[in-house]
């Protein structure tokens, strides 16, 4: 793939990063957790904003199920679903159900009494009795079931290349002691451990936030990792400290990465890879989401040979053999006109063979632990799903949970500038606090 056409992909991936974190828009004023206008048509509309491959899988498992079941369904694939829906909210023109990327977002329907509740007679429990931990508790505002999470993203990723690896004996390490460790005995083989550029355009400073997610997770467990995405423990704390230095000490220390640490904020995220792919690896360890192994980003003969050329590990909990979080993100089925076609349609898209079309041939993941995972492309996509199913506890991205003042603007530009040497922690911390919206 040329350079033009990667930068290119790159530019779009980060657009779509940074719509998932529009701000809100005006209240309507208005209330009643959800309605029926415009739901009496006999025509049940499903809006997504999901990748385009899952999503015409997802069409055709959909439109399937809806003949069988004699619904006629009319579902579209658009961009900037978060402002979009809350703009057709607010024109009392709502979708029945709006397939949305972020809690937040689904948080301000909810807060405009637009949202329907998914009891269990629209939503059977038996049904997601095999969800992977803590993908119900995505979609949920307050404790109360608002979001279906019906495709799953895994960001606590480590890829690498296999046959060098294999080559040099290297193995997953089990604790992030282990792979600070590992990251040592690399510089001290004269090879470079991490591959790690946080350049994304107007979104530059994302890839920082997945390294401080995984981080605060493990050093403060689910519990405090959910009070630092509410504010209710802050950026300058003992648990974000303590992350910041783990970086310091590892992809952020000397050698560490090709370039050294002034190299980063100018490295491209999707290139930082690039030379892990040589015979001779310019770089060993690459964390990411599982988006990445795509011709976007990877060489097409490194995807074409998946199987043969990519490794991949969990990144390691605090201690071996303790619990291990998993981060990530999905798209969250939201049902907002409350019929019967509507309701139907939500149980099928809470069903375990949502995604069968959609498997073989994009990036899904399902979030149901007991999905078909045969109808996966590679082995790697098995592990790489593996990692989540496998998890204590998968929880969502914290940056698009946050507001967007920090989660989309403060945290990457201030995080950007410490990397940068350009200011010192204690300013980072202090000014991320301080950009935090008084309500």
């Amino acid at each position: 793939m040329t350079s033009t056409r990667r930068r290119t992909a790159f530019a779009a991936t980060a657009a779509a990063l940074a719509l998932t974190t529009t701000g809100c828009l005006g209240d309507d004023g208005g209330g009643g957790g959800g309605g029926s206008a415009g739901g009496d048509d006999g025509v049940v509309d499903i809006l997504a904003t999901t990748d385009p491959l899952v999503f015409e899988g997802l069409k055709a498992k959909i439109e399937e199920e809806a003949e069988a079941a004699g619904i006629e369904v009319n579902i579209e694939r658009v961009d900037n679903i978060n402002q979009l829906i809350l703009t057709r909210i607010q024109a009392n023109d709502p979708p029945d159900i709006a397939v949305i990327p972020q809690p937040g977002v689904i948080k301000q329907i909810v807060d405009r009494g637009k949202a329907v509740e998914l009891t269990d007679d629209i939503v059977p429990a038996d049904a997601l009795s095999d969800m992977t931990p803590g993908t119900l508790e995505a979609g949920q505002i307050d404790g109360t079931q608002y979001g279906l999470m019906i495709s799953m993203n895994v960001k606590s990723l480590v890829f690498y290349n296999k046959q060098a690896w294999d080559e040099a004996g290297f193995k997953a390490p089990e604790s992030l002691d282990e792979l600070a460790e590992l990251t040592d005995q690399m510089k001290s083989d004269g090879e470079t451990p991490w591959c790690f550029g946080i350049e994304s355009g107007a979104a530059t400073g994302w890839p920082v936030t997945d390294w401080f997610e995984d981080l605060i997770m493990r050093f403060g467990g689910p519990e405090e990792y959910n009070q630092w995405v509410a504010n209710e423990v802050k950026f300058d704390s003992e648990v974000v400290r303590q992350a910041a230095d783990y970086m310091e000490q590892t992809v952020l220390a000397d050698g560490s990465v090709p370039g050294g640490r002034g190299s980063i904020a100018s490295v491209a995220f999707g290139e930082a890879e690039d030379t892990m792919w040589q015979d001779d690896p310019g770089c060993w360890m690459f964390k990411q989401g599982n988006f990445v192994v795509s011709a976007d980003f990877m060489p097409q003969d490194v995807v074409d040979n998946v199987d043969e050329r990519v490794g991949v590990f969990g990144f390691p909990p605090a201690e071996a053999g303790t619990d291990a979080p998993v981060l990530g993100g999905g798209d969250l089925a939201t049902l907002l006109l409350d019929n019967e076609d509507s309701r139907a349609m939500m149980q099928i898209l809470a069903d375990v063979e949502l995604g069968t079309e959609a498997a073989p041939n994009s990036s899904f993941i399902s979030p149901h632990t007991e999905f078909d995972t045969s109808l996966y492309p590679s082995d790697l996509t098995r592990q790489i799903a593996d990692v989540a199913y496998q998890s204590d506890q998968f929880l969502f991205d914290g940056s698009d949970l946050m507001p967007g003042e920090v989660g989309a603007g403060s945290f990457w530009k201030e995080m950007t500038a410490w990397i940068q040497e350009r200011q010192d922690l204690d300013t980072t911390l202090t000014n991320i606090d301080e950009s935090w919206p008084a309500s």
